[in-house]
């Protein structure tokens, strides 16, 4: 899980580039670590506690998964063949698509944290996370970059661990509080993601992967804001 860090977080720790896709199926484990700064924000009400804690987060986390929503959503939007949605997402510029995409996750993740407690964000975290190992599961990569090599490792054992894994650390908050299934609402948008990836670029790269990672977290939250405020 060590080796992880470096490459999904900004925690300051050293890994081995080698080892991590051999650790993929320690994904759901980082969302107690990546989540733990913006809860304590949440917990002691501080002013303004919403937006610190999404700017918490992204601290931890860093900025390279919205970096990446914002490509693939201008991939995606963009009319034409899957030629021109590839040259589209890898383009340096940033079009209105992507600036909508990031200003709208960002939004619904800082005005879905009102209506919820605040272990919420580790749930969201811990789907966000798990969204990942799945695309990467997929193991249809676009292109040769971070995201081929992380599928280059994954396989059916490490999907099973990373399965065990994430209901392990969601089924004790859900016994709890029942109402925290609803975050599984979260993987239905990352699924929806991975689906228009596959059809829209023909596989999935790194901008793909980011992009489920954050829409995944927001549903997550958006998803469990609505079922908090009905039942």
């Amino acid at each position: 899980m060590r080796n992880l860090l470096p490459f999904f977080t900004r925690i300051p720790v050293k890994g081995d580039f080698e080892k991590v896709k051999g650790e993929l199926w320690a994904l759901p484990l980082l969302a107690p670590l990546t989540s733990a700064l913006a809860m304590l924000v949440l917990y002691l009400e501080l002013p303004l506690e919403n937006l610190l804690a999404i700017l918490a987060l992204y601290l931890t986390i860093g900025l390279l998964h919205l970096d990446g929503l914002a490509d693939w959503a201008d991939g995606i939007m963009v009319k034409g063949d899957r030629e021109r949605k590839i040259r589209a997402m890898k383009d340096l510029n940033t079009g209105i698509a992507g600036v909508f995409a990031v200003v709208m996750v960002l939004l619904l993740q800082v005005y879905s944290l009102p209506l919820l407690p605040f272990y919420a964000l580790f749930l969201a975290e811990l789907n966000s996370k798990f969204a990942m190992l799945l695309a990467l599961a997929t193991r249809k990569p676009l292109g040769q970059g971070l995201g081929a090599y992380f599928m280059e490792g994954m396989n059916r054992r490490q999907l099973t661990i990373g399965t065990a894994l994430y209901f392990l650390l969601l089924l004790p908050i859900a016994c709890i509080e029942p109402r925290s299934i609803s975050s599984l609402l979260g993987l239905l948008a990352g699924a929806y993601v991975i689906r228009l990836s596959l059809r829209n670029f023909g596989g999935l790269n790194g901008d793909c992967i980011g992009a489920v990672a954050e829409i995944t977290r927001a549903g997550a939250l958006l998803g469990m804001a609505v079922v908090w405020q009905v039942i």
